[in-house]
């Protein structure tokens, strides 16, 4: 427990000190690019062709692996509907995600979209621009891709807000048992697979055509996590997660 209020103090710092500066600048321009630039070379050697070849699954298992982990994401969602007070959305999406774990089984299958329920995903990001938190300086992480101050603290705090998170990485802190972070991580890497492989075209044409692929991808993560604040209907989630 005092490792996360160290996480939460640090957190709360970090966005207090840069959520003022405006979403254009660079907190670490040339850091962000030498990042970029490893985050390129880790999706040109392992996870494009990992991508490449899981598009060579069948159809049933790309859907049902797509299924579930989206199911698996609007657990996140539910409580950043509460806290946003979009009580109907959290409605939908407890009700979505409760139908595609049963009669869905364990979410392979997406019957409530039949049913005309349509989980609107939402994170702590997400949430914080909504309460009017601005989105701080733009930069790059690890692996994890671009990302800004609000949405770095943001990432954080998902795991302390997802209830997924809770079941698997933080099962040790609520239960006194051995914790299952491999599950965590494994749900995460699978979703980034199948929004890589779902875009593999998109990301051929974009290095082509970009006189600066380091500020197209800047570009477009802004104008995706601005649309999804905004709950605009050009917002695609997984534009988020570009370096994924």
């Amino acid at each position: 427990m005092k490792q996360n209020k160290y996480i939460i103090i640090f957190s709360t710092i970090l966005l207090l000190s840069v959520t003022q500066a405006r979403a254009a600048d660079e907190c670490f321009e040339g850091t962000s690019r030498a990042i970029f630039k490893f985050n390129m070379a880790l999706d040109n050697a392992v996870i494009e062709p990992i991508a490449k070849g899981y598009n060579k699954l069948p159809e049933p298992i790309k859907n049902g692996t797509s299924n579930f982990t989206s199911n698996i994401a609007t657990l996140l969602s539910i409580p950043n509907h509460l806290l946003q007070g979009s009580f109907k959305d959290a409605g939908d999406a407890t009700a979505s995600f409760l139908i595609n774990t049963t009669i869905g089984i364990i979410g392979l299958a997406n019957p409530a979209e039949k049913l005309g329920l349509k989980a609107q995903k939402e994170d702590v990001g997400q949430t914080l621009g909504a309460y009017g938190v601005g989105p701080g300086c733009y930069f790059v992480l690890p692996v994890l891709g671009p990302t800004t101050a609000r949405d770095s603290v943001g990432i954080i705090a998902d795991t302390f807000v997802d209830p997924f998170a809770h079941i698997t990485w933080r099962e040790k802190e609520l239960f006194s048992s051995s914790g299952n972070q491999i599950d965590y991580i494994a749900v995460k890497g699978t979703t980034a697979v199948d929004f890589r492989a779902d875009n593999v075209t998109n990301f051929d044409s974009l290095e082509e055509n970009s006189l600066d692929l380091y500020a197209s991808f800047k570009s477009l993560y802004l104008q995706n996590r601005d649309n999804l604040i905004n709950n605009s209907s050009d917002g695609d989630n997984d534009w988020g997660n570009l370096d994924n």
